[in-house]
């Protein structure tokens, strides 16, 4: 990791980051953002953007929370509750035997799930056998009830993918694994962000950097489930490293744009430029893993 980078995150005013760096006498529990995602509202829907309880526990399985710590309890039963449910399940649609599914909502429980402390939960073990079964043959998933079944949304596919090598770093699963792998090869197809067919760039939102994520693909949530995988040596993923590499700002520090918006504030202030921690700590520990950092 960039030593100047490191430096700052370690001297943050946020003890949940510089735990991230290493400091190990940070306490997680005392960080301002911490404490508010913990305050879980229970009088609107959990996937409420940006706002309700399933991106906050996302949040703070980024940002280091204590593994099965008791305030993490209402809001871990919240999120599987949901996506559990039957009034949840019965509306999700298979055509021309394809589930369509937004499936970035299961992986996202699945991943914040298994770091927070429940991969042994049975309702995750649920999750990740549906997201098991409604994978597409090209190692991904789709929620298009339109789409032709023959391409996967990478939007889809990240997510449910970072999720499974979650859930098998923590549980040994090596059918969460190999659906894992299959994304990742999915990606490299296409280097992680050039069609296969003109080799232009999919979209401009793909090769810049955003922190959270919440549901959508960038070049960093492709290159941070090749690190989970151990695959970022693969040489179709060189270009995407470079670019990564590239976009450093002359004080050393990362930026990105935000999802967020007014009308779909966060539940906590991420920061912009430099001052979104995460995101540059994020970054760091992909090229830092790729050996260029």
């Amino acid at each position: 990791m960039s030593s100047v980078v490191l430096e700052v995150l370690r001297r943050s005013p946020d003890p949940a980051i510089q735990r991230l760096v290493g400091v190990q006498a940070a306490d997680v529990t005392r960080s301002p953002r911490v404490l508010t995602l913990l305050q879980f509202p229970t009088a609107v829907h959990p996937y409420k953007k940006w706002w309700g309880t399933h991106w906050r526990l996302v949040a703070l399985s980024d940002l280091g929370m204590t593994a099965g710590a008791p305030a993490l309890q209402p809001g871990v039963d919240q999120e599987l509750d949901w996506l559990t449910s039957a009034a949840h399940r019965t509306s999700i649609q298979s055509v021309n035997g394809l589930v369509r599914r937004c499936a970035s909502q299961e992986g996202n429980a699945v991943y914040a799930a298994s770091r927070l402390g429940w991969e042994r939960d049975p309702r995750v073990r649920q999750l990740v056998d549906s997201l098991l079964d409604w994978q597409w043959p090209d190692g991904g998933w789709n929620c298009d009830v339109n789409a032709s079944g023959g391409r996967s949304s990478f939007h889809e596919t990240v997510t449910p993918a970072l999720g499974l090598a979650a859930f098998h770093r923590l549980t040994g699963d090596r059918e969460a694994l190999s659906a894992a792998h299959r994304s990742a090869e999915l990606l490299l197809q296409h280097k992680l962000y050039r069609s296969r067919r003109s080799g232009e760039i999919v979209h401009p939102s793909w090769v810049q950097l955003h922190y959270p994520a919440y549901w959508h693909y960038d070049v960093l949530q492709g290159l941070r489930l090749l690190q989970a995988l151990g695959r970022l040596g693969d040489p179709r993923a060189g270009e995407a490293l470079g670019r990564v590499e590239a976009s450093r700002r002359p004080n050393g520090f990362f930026s990105g744009p935000a999802w967020q918006s007014k009308t779909q504030p966060d539940a906590v202030s991420w920061g912009k430029g430099a001052a979104n921690e995460v995101l540059n700590f994020l970054t760091e520990s992909v090229l830092h893993a790729a050996g260029r950092s």
